[in-house]
């Protein structure tokens, strides 16, 4: 499985009170890429614009749809969309396509939450301790370490040892498989 999302995080903004009502509103804002806004206030006129009563029948915001975030990684109708955009702003996954693509690959084998726990904790520096080894397999990550360790074996015997497993025996030092390849979290 390939990863097919994009770094241009894109959400579209409801209310309850306008879902609730069904007015006009109640099929949320226009999408909103997150990258285009430096700070919540931007995102905050940018409602306004759209015809939004903040003050008002808007005032309890959730997360209506998102494109290019794997929409399992929590439950949208309860994170508040200040909260998603402070985070990936802070976390400089929104302007830094490495940091994106480690968040997507983080996000495969551990949850949102602790992801909002590192941030929180190191900020944009979250992710200083999580490796990506992309298109690796327990194989190339054995031999890999093998060979960092200074193990030498004569190449008519190399054959007869599994690299896979070994390899395999590094998950209890936090290496997991993802889509495209091996993550390493050392956090």
């Amino acid at each position: 499985m390939t990863n097919t999302y994009s770094n241009e995080i894109r959400i579209v903004i409801g209310s309850w009170g306008s879902y609730n009502e069904c007015n006009e509103r109640a099929l949320g804002s226009r999408w909103l890429d997150l990258a285009d806004y430096e700070d919540w206030d931007e995102i905050v006129e940018e409602l306004e614009r759209q015809g939004f009563e903040l003050d008002g029948i808007d005032e309890e915001l959730f997360i209506q749809d998102i494109d290019n975030f794997p929409s399992e990684a929590t439950n949208w109708d309860y994170m508040h969309p200040q909260r998603l955009f402070d985070i990936l702003h802070e976390a400089e996954v929104l302007d830094d396509s490495g940091k994106y693509d480690t968040l997507m690959a983080f996000l495969e084998v551990r949850g949102f939450r602790e992801f909002e726990e590192l941030v929180d904790r190191y900020g944009a520096s979250w992710d200083d301790d999580i490796y990506i080894y992309k298109n690796y397999d327990w194989d190339d990550y054995g031999r890999e370490m093998f060979n960092c360790c200074g193990y030498e074996i004569p190449d008519c015997l190399l054959d007869f040892f599994d690299f896979e497993a070994y390899g395999e025996s590094f998950k209890y030092d936090g290496i997991e498989e993802y889509s495209e390849g091996l993550i390493e979290i050392r956090r």
